[in-house]
């Protein structure tokens, strides 16, 4: 029978800003197993609330303990998942997120966002988080809707790669910051090394596509996921589906590229999943594909494609 697990937010469960296939796993699951895991924003301790009683006891102390590694992220893992091997692709089910701060925060940083040049009077402001309204209210009245999603979902990295940063999404996915990864998401992680090494973090409370001045509304998040080895599905590439949509997910330096990316696993996923032949995937996916900038600030920018799989039906 699957068996569910946790993983509190200490020192000792997370890493901060380095993905590393050495590093040992904090957690071993069986396929199929839930796990909840606790996750800090990430920044630093100038990106604090300006009220001490809002920063709770276990962020400052993960502030104090953990060295700084290649990136800004709180990431919890990683999770060993028995039977998973290099091939194979990682189920991750996204059941639940909850807030763990009645905060978030927004920041201009130099030389990051779409336009570094442009906005140099950096600034960090912060938004109450009313989780029972389902809203968070900016500093000048705005109030926004809660949405919120790990900006990280990833497992480790290849072994040959050694320490790589936070920052940059990559083919373990990471830092993807895809607002559609979601409740009721599941996302297909490649797996590169045995036992898969999950991690998630970088907890966002809401997010435009583009993420375009670098932060999303950064946040603390407790999140429950379903981890379920597929031996059936091969790539090494991450996609996803959420409740209506299939997605494909397109990570690179150029947008271009990107969208290209997006693009061709999208024809495999269609070709995939139908009888259809390229050529006619290539089409469908021209009538009622969706591109759309998933974030444009992370070194590899991200660019994914929605189709209704209501366009599949009889394909």
């Amino acid at each position: 029978m699957p068996r569910h697990h946790e993983i509190p937010a200490r020192p000792e469960t997370m890493v901060l800003g380095t993905f590393d296939a050495a590093r040992p796993p904090v957690l071993t699951v069986a396929s199929g197993d839930t796990v909840t895991l606790h996750a800090h924003p990430a920044g630093g301790r100038a990106t604090l609330h300006p009220d001490p009683a809002r920063v709770p006891a276990d962020l400052l102390h993960a502030l104090d303990t953990l060295p700084r590694g290649l990136g800004p992220h709180f990431v919890t893992g990683p999770v060993h998942v028995e039977g998973a091997e290099p091939g194979d692709m990682l189920q991750v089910d996204i059941l639940d997120l909850r807030f763990r701060l009645d905060w978030g925060f927004v920041s201009i940083l130099p030389l990051l966002g779409t336009l570094p040049d442009e906005f140099t009077d950096y600034e960090t402001v912060h938004a109450d988080i009313d989780a029972a309204r389902g809203v968070c209210r900016l500093p000048w009245g705005t109030e926004l809707p809660l949405d919120p999603f790990f900006g990280i979902l990833g497992t480790a990295p290849p072994a040959a790669w050694g320490p790589v940063g936070s920052a940059v999404p990559r083919a373990f996915g990471g830092n993807m910051d895809n607002k559609e990864l979601t409740v009721g998401t599941t996302l297909y992680l490649p797996v590169f090394n045995p036992g898969g090494g999950f991690y998630a973090g970088d907890g966002h409370g809401v997010q435009g596509d583009g993420e375009v001045c670098v932060t999303a509304l950064e946040t603390g998040l407790t999140g429950t996921v379903r981890l379920t080895v597929r031996k059936d599905l091969q790539g090494a590439w991450p996609f996803a589906e959420t409740p209506t949509d299939l997605m494909s997910i397109g990570l690179h330096e150029s947008l271009d590229e990107a969208m290209r990316q997006a693009v061709r696993a999208m024809i495999r996923l269609v070709c995939a999943r139908t009888s259809l032949n390229r050529n006619q995937a290539y089409m469908l996916c021209s009538l009622a594909g969706n591109l759309r900038i998933t974030q444009a600030v992370d070194g590899n920018k991200g660019v994914h494609m929605l189709l209704p799989k209501a366009a599949l039906a009889t394909a």
